[in-house]
C-alpha cells in the first residue's frame, strides 16, 4: 500500500535528480562538515534555468544511495512525518539509473534578435527519465505512473501517483561550488507539495551534495548528500523552529556507468 509515509521518504531521495549562484567561498564544504548543527542557508540565489553539471558527470550510471544517518534536532517536540519509520532505512541501499544530458541553453531575452554567437551545450540531469526511475526504484513500478517537467521551466515537475495523487516540486533557490580537491557541491532549495491526502501537505526542503570524481581506472563517483527539511509557514509549529531544520538526512551515493542492457526504457 503506497502511505504517506512511504512517499515521504521518497521525497527525500528525489532531491539530488532536480546556473545558479555561486555559493561564498567553502561555506557549502563547510556546511557538510557541521552536520547535523545546521541552519537555514542564506547565500542561495533565486533558481533560474536549470542546473549545470561537469562534463565528467556526462552519460548514464547506476546509483546505488544509502541513508547513513539522520537527526531530528527538535524531536521529541516536532518530529515530521515519517521520520521514526526511515531510521529502518539506515543503511539499506537503494539502486538505480540515471543520466546527464547535454541540452542547448535556453535563449532569455528578446528572440526576434538573431544570435550573434551560438551557446555551447550544457551537461544537465535529465529530469524526468531519472525521477521515474528513482521514483519506482523505490516505491514500485505500480505505484508510480509518470514524471512531468514543466516544458517552460525545469525547476518544477510533477510526480503522479497511484490513486490520483501528485507530488509537485519546485526549485526555488540554488547555489553552487568548486572545491580545490575538485569536488563539485551543489544546493537547491525545493517546495514541495502532496496532494491527494486527507489534506495538502507542504514543505520546504534543502539538498546539499558534493560529488566527487574517482581516481579509478573505470569511471566512478562518490557524492555526499544531506538533506534538511524545514516546516512551512503555514504549520502551526513554524515559528518555534526558528531557522532550524526539524529533520536532517545523510546519504551515500556511488555511480558506476550503467550496462546499456540493463538501462530501463522510457
Amino acid at each position: 500500500m503506497l502511505t504517506i509515509k512511504a512517499i515521504w521518504s521518497f521525497c527525500l531521495l528525489l532531491l539530488f535528480l532536480l546556473w545558479g549562484g555561486d555559493a561564498f567561498a567553502g561555506e557549502l564544504s563547510e556546511r557538510l562538515a557541521n552536520f547535523p548543527q545546521w541552519e537555514k542557508l542564506t547565500s542561495v540565489q533565486p533558481a533560474s534555468g536549470d542546473l549545470v553539471y561537469p562534463e565528467w558527470m556526462a552519460g548514464t550510471w547506476q546509483v546505488t544511495s544509502t541513508l547513513v544517518d539522520l537527526a531530528a534536532p527538535l524531536a521529541p517536540e516536532i518530529v515530521t512525518p515519517g521520520f521514526e519509520g526511515n531510521r529502518r532505512q539506515l543503511n539499506q541501499p537503494v539502486s538505480f539509473v540515471v543520466r546527464f544530458v547535454k541540452e542547448q541553453p535556453s535563449i532569455t531575452g528578446l528572440k526576434i534578435l538573431p544570435q550573434i554567437k551560438k551557446k555551447s551545450p550544457i551537461l544537465v540531469a535529465d529530469r524526468a527519465f531519472n525521477s521515474l526511475n528513482l521514483a519506482r526504484a523505490y516505491l514500485g513500478n505500480e505505484a508510480v505512473l509518470l514524471v512531468k517537467v514543466d516544458p517552460d521551466s525545469p525547476n518544477r515537475q510533477i510526480t503522479f501517483l497511484r490513486s490520483s495523487r501528485q507530488l509537485v516540486s519546485i526549485v526555488t533557490a540554488r547555489a553552487t561550488e568548486t572545491t580545490p580537491d575538485d569536488k563539485f557541491i551543489t544546493t537547491e532549495v525545493f517546495q514541495q507539495l502532496f496532494k491527494g491526502g486527507s489534506r495538502p501537505y507542504l514543505n520546504s526542503v534543502e539538498s546539499t551534495t558534493a560529488y566527487h570524481k574517482l581516481p579509478t581506472a573505470n569511471p566512478a563517483i562518490e557524492a555526499d548528500q544531506v538533506t534538511a527539511v524545514y516546516l512551512s509557514p503555514q504549520d502551526p509549529d513554524y515559528f518555534k523552529t526558528g531557522s532550524r531544520p526539524v529533520a536532517l538526512y545523510r546519504y551515500r551515493l556511488e555511480f558506476i556507468p550503467a550496462q546499456l542492457s540493463n538501462t530501463p526504457k522510457e
